[in-house]
């Protein structure tokens, strides 16, 4: 039985070339700490972590090197952006897109007695930038929204939301799980205050490693979430207020920084215009070979406009569960079924409770695999 992969949304596989490698050679021949040995190899490896964040810095024409931070993932990085800036007494303004991983502490820190509020989105997951000044209050703090669904992989127009955010003197900060190494995200152009990212999605890095990118009047008014040791000021016991050890508390995640590292080059060396095409490509035509299929609902767009390639199905007659399984007990696909972390989204999408199968293509998959997968869907849903 053939094994084709097209869960993408939730982990990209295969790793860029390279990563594996990077990886292996940090594990096997240098393995030590960084910020805390003056010997050689400590310093090697202090100077892949800072060309790392030079990296980041290309990929989000950015220009603070110091002002990119290391975390776990973009769920970490959400959390520490959050939970630092939103104050008791603070609003907040979200889509009705978002993804758990901005809803949950939100919804944790409302307990306390921070306020947030949703702008709906359309049954395409389309935001109306302009509808987000009808949930603007005096209290309003910051505007934190993503840049794409992950559940129908709708682009959501935030240069609009940033100018709007400048407008109004609120933080915008932007969850980029979805578009990191897809769209080309400029942090001056966009507007953002503070821009998150995680490494093993569309940028084809490791599983562990994530981060964001943050103003310098901003990074001064965030607390800390974690505090601990960082190599720096080992005198004092306070964190330091400098960038990025203050975000930065103990060990970082070296090996996926290596492996970021390395697929980060890759992305740069392949333009993220010609991965973006190859990816859009391969969805059109998969739209094209579904989109006549009886008993079978595309949810939201149905071209490749403002769209990345993300997309969800819904089987109305049949449980999508089990069509996912068939998809890969008899075919070998590989999809993910379900609500995929984001309620809100798919009450948006009118997917709730059921939720859909999601596909969500590589620019390493071919048309082979796409014709494969489109007569596996029709051979399921007839029998």
């Amino acid at each position: 039985m053939r094994g084709l992969y097209l869960d993408n949304g939730a982990t990209a596989f295969p790793k860029a070339p390279g990563v594996v490698e990077s990886m292996s050679n940090y594990l096997l021949n240098i393995g030590c700490n960084v910020n805390r040995g003056a010997y050689k190899s400590s310093f090697e490896a202090e100077n892949i972590v800072y060309e790392t964040r030079e990296l980041i810095c290309e990929l989000f024409n950015y220009q603070k090197t110091e002002n990119v931070v290391f975390t776990k993932n973009i769920t970490e990085s959400l959390n520490v952006l959050i939970k630092g800036l939103i104050k008791v007494g603070d609003h907040v303004v979200v889509s009705s897109m978002e993804h758990n991983a901005v809803i949950r502490p939100l919804n944790s820190l409302a307990k306390l007695g921070i306020e947030f509020s949703k702008v709906p989105c359309n049954k395409l997951g389309e935001l109306n930038p302009e509808d987000i000044n009808k949930y603007i209050k005096p209290n309003t703090k910051a505007v934190i929204m993503t840049h794409a669904s992950n559940v129908c992989g709708t682009i959501l127009d935030l240069k609009r939301v940033g100018s709007i955010c400048k407008e109004k003197g609120l933080y915008f900060i932007i969850d980029t799980a979805q578009t990191a190494g897809f769209l080309d995200i400029h942090y001056k152009d966009i507007g953002a205050d503070a821009i998150a990212f995680t490494g093993h999605k569309g940028l084809l890095g490791p599983q562990g490693i994530g981060g964001f990118i943050v103003s310098k009047e901003m990074a001064s008014t965030l607390d800390t979430l974690i505090e601990g040791g960082t190599g720096s000021l080992s005198d004092k016991e306070v964190q330091p207020e400098y960038m990025p050890d203050k975000f930065e508390a103990g060990t970082l995640n070296i090996p996926g920084v290596y492996g970021l590292n390395a697929s980060i080059k890759y992305i740069l060396k392949e333009k993220v215009s010609t991965i973006r095409e190859k990816e859009l490509y391969l969805l059109d035509h998969f739209l094209e070979g579904i989109l006549n299929i009886p008993g079978l609902d595309i949810i939201g767009k149905k071209d490749i406009k403002d769209r990345t390639a993300v997309i969800s199905i819904d089987i109305p007659e049949e449980d999508n569960a089990v069509v996912s399984y068939n998809l890969y007990n008899e075919f070998g696909i590989m999809t993910r079924c379900g609500l995929h972390c984001a309620p809100s989204a798919h009450q948006t999408l009118g997917t709730f409770p059921k939720g859909t199968i999601r596909f969500s293509f590589s620019h390493f998959n071919t048309i082979g695999d796409v014709n494969y997968v489109i007569d596996a869907i029709n051979k399921v849903i007839k029998n």
